[in-house]
Parts: structure tokens; sequence; C-alpha cells
């Protein structure tokens, strides 16, 4: 073993004395530091010591912090240091103290504990032994049985996992003395569910779980289960058992907690048969303490290798079984003070570790919910806490979240509510301090886009469009008349439905329908419509006819079957005769009692059960009245007398003559003759007097009296002629009085009723007029009514208010007018509505109420105008019955004038007037600050509502102005290229949701222009001759921050355009130029396809303003990669990517990655610094080599001095005929063709015929052609400029079994006529390679290579072949090998307007043709004749070295040999110069976790950064006041501080007993990936995951280290059970094997031995020197198979290759048996490989295992498929190089003094 020798360094320490022990470290991975000890040495000193992480690291950092506060003291340490000694320390005081492994500027997480001297005295027992008791087999006394067994009694707990040894070689006796070991070790512990769990495993050649850690809740359950533990038997696979309880023991539903300490003890009798190093390292850096207990045959050191540091106090070894009780009171010792140490360092790591989540962010606010978003907070955190409640007092509700979350939707909230967030980081001992904030829903969404439609007479529909989220709408209607006033309806209606329709309506009717989204309880604000049902459908075709002088006929057609009648309305034009009568549903009506010669209006309304409709109308005149009719009596008799009148005419209808006596008797009549003019009368009564009437019969049969006569017959004894009665209209002799009592009452400002009583019968109709009592007798009355003889009362309105009227009703007889009887009335004086109040004020809308007037009214009038702003007066209507409306859509903070009117009979009332107004959507306390020469900033007080804010900046000379929103938590924001010396006028606009608020203004004057800007060179720079020829896609990226200043911008923008000058063609033929100045955010000045000539170039760089801001380049270079080099920005394929950076500073992010990124992408990055510029900032953005790529100067004048250099790199990169690219960590002039072709792993989706495999190595991709995938591009996107005079054509590919016999180019260019200009041909069939091109002659040229080096290329595996072509030469190299060159002539250049093609068949004609399948892993064109030289094939593994190859992808890398010890760190740098004042920065990236303390000085305290853009995480104002109730109880109390201070995890409760069960924690995170076995052979990329069989057991080889137990009581002999097995094994390999080699070779399989089975014929092996892979051979007798391991995670694409058997994991037979490899890839980045990867075999020494049998004549080569040497010499040191292991030399220490703490 190599020690190295310590070397002592001094160190004068301020703080505290410390004493370092040098020694080396062993080689491998990086890690913590473990094993942190202390050991008192005085009342005021400490030892501590701690174990080195593995792998390589620059030194430690050593920080002491009392406890109590107080300065960390910080001391940096040499790698090879593992012990200080501190001083000067207070023995009653606490201390913490942490080591920190760093390596550059990574740190590992830091190994801590915390101590006090006294604590650590108390513990020392000086009676209590400080080693262990171990037998060696010497015959040493074994302790007496008499002796006082060993109780942990440690209040600390712990998880306990024993794996025990079952296989064979104990046997069942021995098994009964560790039954007895394992009930003692339980014993000394107090066992419990919440006490120290124990839990066993058992194995063999398999391991399994007798019980898990909760499985039993005492110990006495645990007892009965070691009593009754079964012997399992079997061989002894150790490393599969460490890494099986590693998946299954120590996990949460095993039983496993966190915050506990985790003990593994494992006990054994012997030297595993697989490895055991990967499986005990993963346990152990898991946090697993591990003793081994070895009896027996084991092998102490791999007992060491298996248990933790120190192995004095971790392994044990005792000769025989029953010697095992002798280390079980030491065990369990120092097991017992295992724990307690863990505890203390699980609860310090807490402890220091343990704080709130930060950077509270609410969004996406709604009504109902909002996110919260929070950052981690450090150390272990088990859950997050988050406690929410109404700021205005509620009960507080939580939520516990996953430790992995940190975002989290609060949902079911009340609207317009504000709430108080607490988020608790829950650990597994404690809980932090609440990170609180506060944050305001929203108002609930209201309905929007309300349609009324559809409407009818008494029904109409409703739609809307559907609020997301609600739970239901209420739809309101009701009608906005007096007569219907208080008929609201309301209707509930699902979430489902936003299309109704509202029935039972009234016709003719104005309704208002509102509309309430829903969400539960919660109504949102309403959307409110008006609609007016159809009026009911009159009458149609009024026809007026037998229009006489006082009479006419009417008639009509129909409408509707609904009619139940019809209202009949005739007036005449004056008024004075209204009539109106109701008549069934009939069609004809005769108008009776008219006026002569007087126009009539007719209105006739059908009648339904809603009501009447419209009228039909019409008008007529009566005719004038006709000559004047009489009846003449004479020729007078006794009993008789003749009747004369004029004659009649037909067109007056019939007629007929009536008589009855006078006084009295029987009516008698006769129908009338046209034209007849008399008539006697005869059988009269002498002496009677007669009344004879002449009537008309109408068409409806009544009739009509014409004129009435009256005569009387002579008597009996009478002699003189009778006297003739001359005919006249019946005439009233006696004038009568028919009315009595006229009273007039129920007074309204509009309306009087008159009354009376009726004092006469033969009255036929009243005839009521009235007039204004104040007015002139002699004018026209008011109004006249007419009412018929049976109705006693009238309403007469509409009148005038407060008006006296004189009413008068004359009674109306057959023959004349009565007495006219009159009486006054008054009506009331007007009243309007009173009482104006304003609530509910918002931004936009607010509710007034009123109260009504005391008379009745119709409706009201409400008309509102803002005041002070120019705009229509609106206004609206509402009915009788409401007294308050909500005014919407008005002006945020803005007075209006108000007035109510009162819709009344009489008209409308008073106004009542108000000025009410808006809440003010604004900020306050807008400010400029900030202002620059082309820049300013505002900000302003925050509202409390906002939710946006629209900041609008315009130039008051010009108008021109910028526009920016930013969210409603912001309160500054700056703008950017303004114009010097100009004023500009600042507007904020803020908005709540869709609502925006008036403007809040300044005005601020930008400085004037501090110097004359920069003279630039009247005339066009010339190009220089270096860049004639450059093509590219070049941007600047220029750093306009705040320490530029104005005037060194300026010279920057001179330089540039120098530089830009010097090129030769602008434009898309050319170099295409864009410009980015970043600051804060990067602006694109101008794009690459923005300028097509110099002088428009240099116009727009002379032209570019200077910004100002912070420094962010990291963020500008991912814009530069994301914005500009895209095709819509003008980037092309194939030309140069080149980037030039100019900054004088550190930048504020992180750039290492994205500069990373786009090196490996092929970006050429230059990185000019000024000044203060890092330069190691400047190394990492560059490209390499950094001499070319990086310069440095010391102020802005000094570029004159690296211009023309830069102009020349530049030039020289962009160069498009052999851009500089990427490759194998080293920039080369060539061409990437894998990604020109698409063929990586983000495109090659997208390339149709194309899959993803694994490649030589499983970390290596390849890509499947199949056949006819045809895969080309364009020769202009790969090679616009042609193809070099000298370049090398690198493959790495794989022929297929399917790929046909006949010749296919490998890759071919084709003019545009698909003409082969130049490619190389391989002929599957024939065995050949052939190169072919024109030369400069234009002659086509071929030469053809042979033999067997490159029939070797056919065989089907992977080869590496490089075709170097010069001007006068072609030469092949094959895996490295050159195999032959050939003359041919100067070759002529290829034209770019064709295509490159990749598999294409020779025979193929036209562009369509076909194309042959393979596999190809890597293409590169390099510039260089060079290349085949310099590469080492490290791509294929029978060609690898690892010692001079780089590490794999993914790999872990590992040197063989020390590194020399770093020397101390030195002292932390002071600040630098302070720059000019900075804009206001942002916060900084989160740096990584852990407490390190102070690390050095502290630096000038930067500006503050803006405020984030939520602002939610304090509280706001309060929200607005609502309506003002009753005096409720005592309110709650203030903000609820939920919880306080750091308590228990448990809710508002007594600290729970252990935090939160270990059953609700999430499953940990998975372990490290299993290290990769040998694979098997390529089989099927089946689903990934799927374990094959184990492999089976080889024929017996060299004898292992451990050997079988001879037969002690077994009931059968174990030879017998030997040779069965051994003949069951025999064939499974055989049969194994036979598949493998099959595979391997693709041919058939027809023996069943593997140790006789030859390979088809072919080429001799590449000789090579011992030690390397020689020809494939016949296996040699393989060890003991690797255990089968853990799936792979499934990859992105499946593989669609060869199908193939399933490999045989763990066994392989490529050459001799290579060392395990490191830990592989966990197999996300990769589609899964054939089979599982198995865990590595046993080590074995080095060299071939067994006989090696002939080598075959033929066999195949020993090259290996792609996923069957994936774990080949993969970074594992070898077996026969032991690790080193650090050694102290207590004596070497020294003492440095220091003052103490």
């Amino acid at each position: 073993m190599k020690i190295l020798r310590c070397k002592m360094r001094y160190w004068l320490i301020p703080a505290f004395l410390a004493v370092v022990y040098f020694c080396a470290i062993v080689q491998g991975q990086v890690s913590a530091p473990t094993r942190l000890r202390y050991n008192v040495l005085s009342q005021d000193s400490i030892q501590i010591s701690w174990k080195a992480p593995r792998g390589k690291f620059g030194g430690y950092k050593l920080l002491v912090t009392p406890a109590s506060g107080g300065k960390t003291n910080q001391l940096n340490l040499q790698n090879t240091a593992t012990k200080a000694i501190i001083q000067g320390l207070m023995p009653e005081q606490n201390y913490t103290v942490q080591i920190i492994a760093y390596h550059k500027d990574k740190e590992s997480k830091p190994a801590q504990g915390q101590f006090r001297i006294n604590d650590l005295e108390k513990k020392k027992d000086p009676m209590k032994p400080r080693g262990k008791v171990v037998d060696k087999g010497n015959g040493s006394k074994p302790a007496s049985p008499e002796e006082a067994k060993f109780v942990c009694q440690t209040p600390a707990i712990a998880d306990i996992v024993i794996l025990v040894d079952g296989s064979w070689s104990i046997g069942r006796f021995n098994f009964r003395l560790v039954r007895l070991f394992l009930e003692n070790l339980v014993t000394a512990f107090n066992v419990g569910s919440g006490e120290t769990r124990i839990g066993l495993a058992q194995y063999s050649g398999d391991p399994r779980i007798e019980w898990h850690l909760n499985a039993f809740s005492t110990k006495d359950e645990v007892i009965e289960a070691v009593r009754n533990l079964p012997y399992k038997g079997g061989n002894t696979l150790t490393g599969l058992a460490l890494n099986y309880i590693f998946e299954n023991s120590f996990k949460p539903e095993a039983g496993s907690r966190t915050g506990v300490a985790k003990i593994g003890i494992l006990i054994t009798d012997g030297k595993s048969q697989d490895d055991i190093i990967p499986p005990s390292r993963r346990l152990r850096e898991s946090g697993v303490e591990l003793f081994a207990v070895g009896v027996k045959n084991a092998d102490l050191s791999e007992l060491q290798e298996i248990a933790s540091e120190p192995d004095s106090s971790h392994v044990y070894n005792v000769a025989e079984f029953d010697l095992m009780h002798t280390v079980v009171d030491s065990l369990t010792r120092t097991v017992c003070s295992g724990v307690e140490e863990q505890d203390r360092e699980i609860r310090a790591s807490a402890l220091a570790t343990s704080g709130p989540p930060t950077e509270l962010i609410t969004s996406a606010v709604t009504a109902r919910s909002f996110m919260v978003n929070w950052t981690h907070a450090p150390g272990n955190v088990q859950k997050y806490r988050v406690v929410y409640y109404p700021t205005r007092g509620g009960k507080p509700e939580e939520v516990v979240v996953d430790r992995s979350v940190t975002s989290l939707v609060l949902k079911n909230l009340m609207s317009l509510t504000e709430y108080q967030i607490a988020v608790f980081a829950v650990y597994a001992h404690t809980a932090s301090e609440g990170l609180r904030g506060t944050e305001t829903t929203l108002a609930l969404p209201m309905a929007s886009d309300l349609e009324l439609y559809g409407v009818t007479e008494n029904s109409l529909r409703v739609k809307w469009d559907p609020v997301p989220g609600a739970t239901g709408y209420l739809v309101l209607y009701a009608p906005l008349t007096e007569e219907l006033a208080g008929d609201e309806k309301e209707m509930k209606i699902g979430e489902t439905h936003t299309d109704i329709e509202l029935t039972g309506l009234v016709p003719n009717t104005e309704y208002t329908v509102t509309v309430y989204a829903m969400f539960g309880e919660e109504a949102s604000d309403p959307v409110t419509g008006q609609e007016t049902t159809l009026p009911l459908t009159p009458p149609r075709n009024l026809r007026i006819s037998n229009i006489g002088s006082n009479s006419a006929r009417l008639s009509w057609d129909p409408t509707s079957r609904k009619i139940s009648g019809y209202r009949v309305v005739y007036t005449s034009a004056d008024g004075t005769e209204i009539n109106e009568v109701e008549v069934d549903p009939v069609t004809t009506f005769p108008l009776k009692g008219l006026t002569p010669l007087t126009e009539y209006s007719v209105a006739v309304f059908s009648i339904y059960e809603e009501g009447q409709s419209l009228p039909l109308v019409g008008t007529f005149t009566t005719e004038e009245v006709p000559a004047q009719q009489y009846l003449e009596i004479d020729e007078v008799k006794t009993d008789s007398f003749r009747v004369s009148w004029h004659p009649l005419s037909a067109e007056e209808g019939q007629h007929k003559l009536m008589w009855i006596p006078v006084y009295g008797g029987k009516t008698e009549e006769v129908a009338l003759k046209e034209e007849q003019d008399s008539y006697v009368i005869e059988g009269l009564d002498p002496g009677t007097e007669y009344e004879v009437s002449l009537l008309a019969v109408l068409d409806d049969g009544s009739e009509s009296e014409v004129v009435t006569a009256v005569g009387t017959t002579l008597d009996s004894f009478w002699t003189e002629p009778a006297t003739t009665i001359a005919p006249t209209r019946p005439v009233t002799s006696v004038f009568q009085t028919g009315i009595r009592n006229l009273v007039v009452d129920d007074e309204t400002p509009s309306s009087l009723r008159v009354s009376w009583d009726i004092a006469d019968s033969n009255v036929e109709q009243f005839r009521v007029t009235y007039l204004t009592a104040q007015g002139d007798p002699t004018e026209e009355v008011v109004g006249t009514v007419m009412v018929p003889g049976n109705q006693n009362s009238i309403l007469l309105k509409p009148l005038l208010a407060a008006t006296e009227y004189k009413v008068t009703v004359t009674p109306i007889y057959w023959d004349g007018e009565g007495v006219s009887v009159s009486a006054p009335g008054k009506t009331l004086p007007s009243s309007g509505p009173q009482n104006l109040r304003v609530s509910e004020e918002w931004y936009n809308r607010l509710r007034i109420t009123w109260d009504p007037p005391p008379g009745p009214v119709k409706g009201y009038r409400i008309v509102y105008k803002p005041v002070s702003v120019p705009g229509p007066t609106l206004e609206t209507f509402v009915g009788a019955d409401i007294n308050t409306i909500l005014i919407t859509n008005l002006l945020s903070g803005m007075d209006y004038n108000v007035k109510i009117f009162a819709s009344q009979a009489a008209g409308f009332s008073d106004a009542l007037t108000g000025l009410v107004k808006t809440l003010f959507l604004g900020v306050t306390n807008l400010q400029a600050h900030q202002v620059e020469m082309t820049s300013l900033c505002a900000r302003w007080q925050v509202h409390r509502h906002a939710t946006a804010y629209r900041i609008v900046v315009e130039s008051v000379q010009d108008t021109q102005k910028q526009e920016s929103t930013v969210g409603g938590g912001t309160n500054r924001h700056c703008f950017y290229g303004l114009q010097p010396d100009s004023e500009y006028k600042i507007s904020v606009y803020t908005k709540l949701q869709e609502l925006e608020g008036p403007s809040v203004s300044i005005t601020e004057k930008t400085r004037s222009r501090p110097t004359q800007p920069p003279t630039f060179p009247p005339t066009i720079p010339p190009a220089k001759e270096v860049c004639k020829a450059a093509k590219a896609d070049l941007v600047f990226m220029v750093d306009g921050s705040w320490s530029i200043g104005d005037d060194n911008f300026n010279k920057i923008i001179n330089f540039l355009y120098s530089t830009v000058g010097a090129l030769d063609k602008i434009g898309a033929d050319g170099t295409q130029v864009a410009m980015v100045q970043f600051t804060d955010d990067p602006r694109t000045e101008f794009k690459l396809n923005a300028y097509k000539t110099k002088e428009t170039l240099l116009d727009a760089i002379k032209r570019i303003s200077y910004k100002g801001g912070n420094t962010k380049t990291g963020k500008a270079l991912k814009h530069v990669r994301d914005t500009l080099f895209t095709v819509e920005a003008g980037m092309r394929r194939g030309v140069p990517k080149v980037i030039v950076v100019i900054t004088d500073g550190r930048s504020q992010d992180e750039v290492s990655r994205i500069c990373r990124e786009m090196q490996d992408d092929a970006y050429n990055i230059f990185a000019i610094g000024v000044a203060d510029a890092d330069y190691s900032e400047l190394v990492s953005i560059g490209s390499k080599p950094s001499a070319r790529h990086v310069f440095f100067v010391d102020d802005f004048d000094a570029f004159k001095k690296i211009e023309d250099e830069l102009i020349t790199f530049v030039c020289e990169a962009a160069s498009a005929t052999c851009p500089v690219v990427r490759k194998d960590g080293i920039d080369i002039a060539g061409f990437k063709m894998m990604e020109m072709f698409g063929l990586v792993e983000k495109d090659f989706s997208s390339v149709e015929g194309v899959s993803m495999e694994p490649g030589t190595f499983n970390v290596y991709p390849c890509y499947q052609l199949h056949k006819d995938a045809l895969v080309s591009q364009p020769t202009r996107y790969l090679h616009p400029e042609g193809l070099p005079s000298d370049y090398t054509i690198s493959f790495l590919f794989r022929i297929l079994p399917d790929t046909p016999q006949e010749p296919f180019a490998l890759w071919e260019i084709l003019n545009k006529n698909s003409d082969p200009l130049v490619g190389i041909i391989l002929d599957n069939g024939g065995k050949t390679l052939t190169y072919f091109n024109y030369d400069h002659t234009g002659d086509f040229q071929t030469v053809t290579f042979e033999g067997p080096e490159i029939r070797k290329i056919f065989y089907g595996s992977f080869h590496k072949l490089h075709v170097v072509v010069s001007k006068t030469l072609v030469k092949v190299v094959v895996d490295c090998k050159e195999v032959g060159e050939k003359a041919i002539n100067v070759s002529a250049n290829v034209t770019s307007d064709g295509v490159e093609v990749l598999g294409r068949m020779v025979r193929s004609k036209g562009p369509n043709g076909n194309s042959a399948p393979f596999q190809l892993q890597m293409f590169d064109i390099l510039c260089s004749t060079s290349w085949a030289n310099r590469d080492q094939c490290c791509e294929l593994p029978g060609l690898r070295d690892d010692q001079s190859c780089p590490d794999l992808p993914h790999s872990c890398a590992c040197s063989e040999t020390n590194e020399v010890a770093l020397g101390p760190a030195g002292p932390p740098g002071g600040p630098g110069l302070r720059g000019p004042k900075g804009q206001q920065g942002e916060q900084g990236p989160k740096g990584p976790e852990g407490p390190r303390g102070e690390s050095g000085p502290a630096g000038p305290q930067g500006p503050p950064g803006p405020q984030g853009p939520s602002g939610l995480s304090i509280q706001g104002m309060p929200g607005m006041p609502g309506e003002k109730g009753e005096k409720g109880d005592t309110g709650l109390p203030g903000p609820q501080g939920v919880p306080g201070g750091v308590g228990s995890p448990g809710r508002d409760g007594s600290p729970g007993q252990r935090g939160f069960p270990g059953k609700d924690g999430s499953s940990g995170p998975p372990g490290p990936p299993g290290p990769i076995g040998i694979p098997g052979a390529p089989g099927v990329p089946g689903v990934t995951g799927s374990v094959g069989p184990q492999g089976a057991l080889g024929p017996p080889g060299v004898p292992g280290a451990k050997g079988e137990r001879g037969e002690r009581g077994d009931l059968q002999s174990q030879a017998m059970v030997r040779a069965v097995a051994r003949q069951v094994c025999e064939q499974l390999i055989q049969s194994h094997m036979a598949r493998y080699t099959a595979i391997l070779n693709q041919i058939p399989s027809h023996s069943s031995s593997i140790r006789t089975i030859q390979g088809p014929p072919g080429e001799p092996g590449r000789p090579g020197s011992p030690g390397t892979p020689g020809e494939q051979g016949p296996p040699g007798a393989p060890g003991f198979p690797g255990n089968t391991g853990l799936p792979g995670t499934p990859g992105d694409r499946g593989l669609t290759g060869l199908k193939g058997e399933k490999g045989n994991p763990g066994v392989g037979t490529q050459g001799p048996r290579g060392p395990p490899g490191p830990a592989g890839p966990s197999g996300e980045s990769r589609p899964g490989s054939p089979g599982p990867p198995g865990s590595p075999g046993p080590r074995g020494p080095p060299g071939h295992l067994g006989v090696p049998g002939p080598q075959g004549p033929s066999g195949q080569p020993g090259y290996c498929d792609p996923s069957s040497c994936s774990g080949y010499g993969v970074g594992a040191p070898h077996p026969d190089q032991p690790e080193f292991t650090p050694v102290q030399d207590e004596q070497e220490a020294f003492e440095l003094w220091g003052s103490g703490i």
C-alpha cells in the first residue's frame, strides 16, 4: 500500500488554534467529509477529526461558531488534513463546527455537529473499557457469562437492520448460535415502534426480508422472531444482499424514519462470491453506519471494505461460532455510541439547516382561488404547511404538502376578501417560522354578452356566455309597468344552461331581465337587459259600410282563434262623443245614433285572455240628413185613417209601419214596399189615440225609428173631419232634472272622481264637462266625457296638479237635454321622490337610492351626467316599485350630477338632484427618479386593488411615446431609448382586470447630452483583405450598463464602426450582422436580416443609443441564441455563427452553462473585457483556444490595440468554407455532419425513417437509417461554398444483416440533376470501398480499396472509417489503422445547388431513389488531413485506452496517481473599484444551501433590488368599506400568527411525539444507480426494466476463496446436490453461451456445446500487444455470475433494430474479464438497452479465467456489439491496484497558537 509522507505547515489563525495533520487521501469521487468526532484535550481545547471524502477536492473550510451568537471563525485547510485542535474555548459554551470540502468553485455539504466541553467531559467513563474484546482464535479468555450485560440507555433512537449470512457453510447447528447472538444483541436495546426499531434480512444466493423495521412494536416480539428465524441455505452473495437491504429495508414503506440514526450490522462466515464494494459504499454514503461481524472463514479485508470507519470499532472477527458471545458487549456499546453520535449530527444538521421558506409570491388570482409559490426552505424539509384565513376574521384553514412542492392553489375562497397566508417548513423535529403574506381575491366573474331574443307576445329567450367556475345561474325578471309592479319572478338553473326561455309574460310589456352567476351561495355582480314583449294581434281589414246620416256598419277580419271578443270604440272628431262597446267574437257591428255630417274615428280591439290588442283604426263621416220625413194622417174615420209619407227608396233599406194605442194595447205593424208612400190602417177602435211610427229595418234585423205621429179615430158620434197632426220629431214639452247629489272627491295630483245619484231612469246618457275655475267662462271646456245612462261616476284624468276645476254633468234624454248640475274640485299639488342616498361606490359603478313620493307613480326617470368632462347626458327608467338602481359603466374618480323624476299621471314630477362620485382608480405619489440622458424611471404608491399598471411615456415635443404594462404589485418602471434634453409626460393608468382608471401624470425632462456625438469617418471604410472571403452570421453583444457611461459607450460605437467597416460584403450573400445591447434586459438593436449593405449597416450603428442598467450577460447570451439565431431573424444554415461580446464588468447572473451549451453547439464566441471585467469569466465565455478568442484592455481608449487582431480572428472564424466546430473538447475547422442531417437526439424524431439505438457504448447513441429512408439535405445548407481542397471524412458506422449486397453510397453529393459529384461507395457483395469525384479538368475519377482490413467493415460490427482526401492522394484508415492510399488528380469543387444523401443505392436514378439500411454513430468532415493520425478510436471498446482517452459521457473521472496537494486558499479578495451608481438591481439568484458562515470580509453593500413582481407578500391596504351595519359582538383578534415561533409541526397544539408519522411522508428519492455490469449480447430493445433470468453458474473453474463446508448433519448428501447442480449449470451455461455467440456473429447456432463451436470464416484478428483485447476466441471458464441488476429507467425511444435474444447478464465473453465499471448513468438519457444491466461480477485476479481454448482459424474479430461492451474498461480502478488509505501520524502534529474564541 502506498503511503504519502506527511508534510507540516504552519498557519497563524487569529480566531483559534488549529493543529492540522496532513496525509494522503484516497482516490475517488468527491463527497462530503464524514465521521466528525471530538476528543477533549483540556478545559479550553478540543481535537476534532473527520474522515476525508473520496475523490478530488482542493481543501477544507473549517468553521466554528458560538451557539449564543458571535463571529464565525474560519480556517482554510489543505486537502490532506484530517484533524485539527481548537484552543481558547469556553467549557460551558455550546459551539457549532462545520467541515466543508471544496474543489474550485464547488463546495460539498458540510459535516457538522455541536459540542460543549463540559458535556463531553461528563460522558467520559474511565471504568468502561475503551476497546473491544475480540477473540482472534489465539486462546484468549472469553468474557464471563456472569458479567452484567450492557444495556443501551441513550434516549436517542435508531433504525437497525441486521443482515445474516444463511449460506450452507454455516450449518444448522452453528445457525442456532447465530440466533443466540442475535437475541443478546436485540436485548441490549430499547425496542419499540416509537423507540429503536430492528429489522432483519437473511441471504445466501438470494436475499430475503425476514421482517421489516415496522413489523414489530415490542422487544419481546422481535426476540420471539429471532428465536424462530429459519435457516435458509445457499451461496454467499454478500454484495447482492447489501444492495438488497439498501433498496428494500431503509425505505419509509419498510418502517425507516427520517431524522433517525441508521445502523446496518452484517454477520457472515466467509468471503463473498460477488463484489461488495459498490453496495457497501452506497449504504455508507446514504447515511447508514455499517458494522461487520465475521466468523471463522470471513475475509478480514472484505469486512473492512464493508464496514464504516474506523475499522477498529466497526469490524469484529471471531474464530468460531461459539465465540460470538464475546463480542456482543463491545458491539452493542459501539452501536449505542454510534446511535448517539448520529443523533447529535442529525439534530445539529436540522438546527443549522432549518429555516422558513422564502420569496412568497401569489399569482393566478381569481374570485375563488389564487396560487401561492415559495422558494424551498434550507435543510431536510419533511413537508410544508400552508395556513390561510380571511383578514377580517374567520377559521384558519391549512393544507400540508410534500417537501418537493413549492406551489399550491388555494381554492373555495370568498370573493373580494383579503386573506392572510403563512407557509411553514416542517422538519423532522421542528417547524420553521412562517413566511407570511396577503392576497385579495377578485370579484366573482359575471355573466357577459347578455342577449334577449325570440320575443313573442308572452315569452322571450335569454342567453349569455358561460362563466368559468360557476355552479349555476339565478335569473330574475319583472315587468316595468305600474300595473304589474312587484310581479318579479326568479329562475335557478344549472351551470350547463346558458340559454333559456321565459314564458307567461304579459304582452306589450317591457321586462327587465337580470342574470347572476352563482358560485355556491355567492352571487356575482348582475348583468341586466330590457326587452318588450310583442303586442297582441289586432283584427285586420277594417271595412265601413252603410254610412248614413246617423248610422254606419263596421266589418273586419279575425286574426286568431284565441280571441274572446272585440271592443269597439268610436269617437267624434271634436271629442264630444265617446262611445265604447264590447261584442262577442263577431266580424260586423252597426253603429247607431250618430250625428249627421260628423267625422268619427273608430278603433276595434281584439280581446284575449291576456288583455286587449292594439287597435285596428279607421275614420268615416256621416252623411247629410235626408229630406224631412213626415207622417201625415188623414181620411180619419171611426175605425181607420190613412198614413202618408215621402216615398221610400231601396237604398234606405226595408221599412215597416207600426201603430199602438197611446193608452195601452196591442202593437201592430205592416211591412212596406219600395216606393210606397201611404197606407190605410183599418180595424181601429173609435175615439182612440194611436201612435204611428215609420221604422227602418237594419241589416242585422234591428229596427230604427224614423218618424212618429199621433192620430185619433173619430168617435162614433163625431161628425167633423179629423184633425191632422203635422209630422214632427219627438219633442219633450217639459224639462226634467235627472241628477241629484253631485260630488267631486278622491283628489290626486292628476285626477278627480265625479259621482252622482240618478234621479230619472229615462236618461239615456250623461255628458260630463270640466274646465278650470280660473278660466274665462267663454273659453272652451277642457274636456267632455259621455257616460251611459246607467253609470253614475267617472274618473277624470289626466288633470293638472294643484288646479281647481268646475265639473258639469248634463243628462241627455231621447228628446233633448235635461237640467245641468255643476260642482267644483281641486287636484292635489305635485310631489317627487325624496332623500337621495349613495352606496356601493366602486371604480366604475355606484348605487343610488331614494324615497318614493306619497302619490302613485308610473315609474322613475334617472338622468346623470359627468360634471368635469364633456359627455352625453345618460338616462334610464325603472318601475314604480323600484327605488334603487346600480349605475354602471361610469368613469373612475368622477363627479356626476344625478336627477330623479317620478313619472305621474300628470307628467313628470320635480327632480330630486344630487352629486355623486365613483372611487378613484389611480396611483398616488407618482414621482420621477433615476433621470438620465436617455432614460428615466417612475415610481408610485401601489394601489390596493390594482391588477396591472399601464405606463405611458410621451414626448412633449414630437408626441412619440412608449408604453408598458406591469403587474399590480410593481411600484416602479424605467424607460430607455429616450432623447436627451427632452421633456416627457409620464402617465400611469391603474387597471383592475379589464377596468382601467384615469391617468395620473407628471412631466420630467431628461438630462442634456454631456458630450458631442462621436465623429465618424466621412467615407465607408474599405474591406480588409482577410475579411473578403468571410461569410457568417455575426452578432455583436454590447454591454450597456450604468458603469459604461455615455462617453465610453460612444467609444464602443466607434470601435464597432471600425470593426464592421473591415467586412466586405454585407447581406445574405456575405456576412450578416446583428446588434444587441444588454443590461437587465437585452435589447435587439437590429436583426441579422435587417441590413443588406454596408452603408445602411454603419448608419444603423451610429444611431444606437445608450441604454443603462445592470449587467446580465448570461440572460443576453440566451436571448441571442433563442431570438437572433433563428430563421425568422435571418439565420442561415451551414454558415458560421460568430458572437462578439464586449463588457466592462462581471455578470450579475450565471454565464458558464449557457456559454458551454453554445460552444458545444458550434457557436464561435469572442469575449472582449474592459477595465473591471472578470478575466476568468471572459475565458468561460470565449471559445477555445482562449488566446484567439479572449481579449482584455485596460480602458475604452485601448480598443485600437486589439482592433486588427480581433478583425483577423473574427474574419478567419467567419469563413464559410471551413467553419470552426467543437470536437472531442477542442475547436477544429470542419463540419459536424450528424447535426446537419438532423441525426442528434433533439432532432432525429423529425427525420423520417430514422430511429435511435445504443451505440458502441450505452452512453453513445447511434441512428439506424432504415430501408429507403433516403436521408438528405440541400448542399447549400451543408457546404454553401463547396468542399475544401484537403479534408478528412470520418465515419463510425455498422453494416446490418439486411443491408443489401448491392453497392450503395455511404455519403455522396448530387447536383441538381441527381448526378453524383463526390462520395464514398461500399460494395457489400464485393467487399470493396470506392471514393469518387471530378478532377479539375472535369473528368470523373474513382479509387477502390479492398483487402482483409476493408472486408472487416462488412462483418456486422461497428467500425471507424477515415477517408483522407488531399490534392493528390486518397488514404483510407480503418479502426485507426492505415489500410492504403492511392493517387488522384486535383479535385474540382462541387456546386451548392444539389443535395447530399446518406445510403443511396448506386443503381438509383433521379431524386427519388432507394437507400440501404445501416447504423451511423458518427459522421464528420474535417478540414485537415492529419485528423486520422490524431484520432485514438476511443469510441470502439476493443481499442479504447482509459489512460489516454477522455472519460465517457456521464461517467466518473478517476486518476491513477495522487495529485500534488494544493496550497492553502488565499485570503478573499477585497472589493473592487466602486463604479458609478447603478440602477436598482434585482435580487440575485439563490446561493447554494447550507450554513456556511462568513467566508471573508463583507463586500460593500449593493443597492437594494427592485420590488418583486407581485408585491403580495406584505399586508395590503384594507379593503373597501362595506355597508354600515349594526354594532356587532366583540371582534376576533388581529391577524393570527399561525403558528408562532419555532414549534412542533403539529397543528396549533402541543408538539407531537416525533412530528409527522413516517407513513405520511413521501417516498425518499431513488438511490444512486448501481454500477453497470457487463451486458449481454445485443437484443431486441423490449420493455426496459424486465429483469432477465439470473445467469446460471458457469462450469467449475478456478476454486473460489470460500469452499463448501462438509456434510454436517444435513439430511441429504451435499455431494449429490453438487453433482446435480453442476450438471444443470453446465447445460444452462452451454445453452446461453451458444445463443450469445450466435447473436454476436449473427449466424444460427447448431452446436450444443460452446466449447466446440467455431465461428464462420473471417479474416485474421488484428494483432496487438499483450494486455489489449485479442481476437474473439472461445470463452474461458467463467466465475460465479454477477447478481441481476436493477431495471433501468425507460429511455426516450425504444430500439427498432435487429431482433436478438436476451443477453445473459453478468457473463462476458470478450477476451479476458475486465475490471468492474464505475457507477453508470441511471438510464434516463438513452433508450433502454437490451436487458437490464447486471451488477459487476466478483473481483477476480487479472488475466484470463480458466484455460483458453484453441484459437479458431477464422473466428470473428474481437470487437464488441453496441450493448455487449457497455461496461468495458470504464473508469474503475484495476483490481491489482489497491486504494490508498490515509495514515495520520500523531507525532507529526504541530500546535499553532492563536487568540481564544
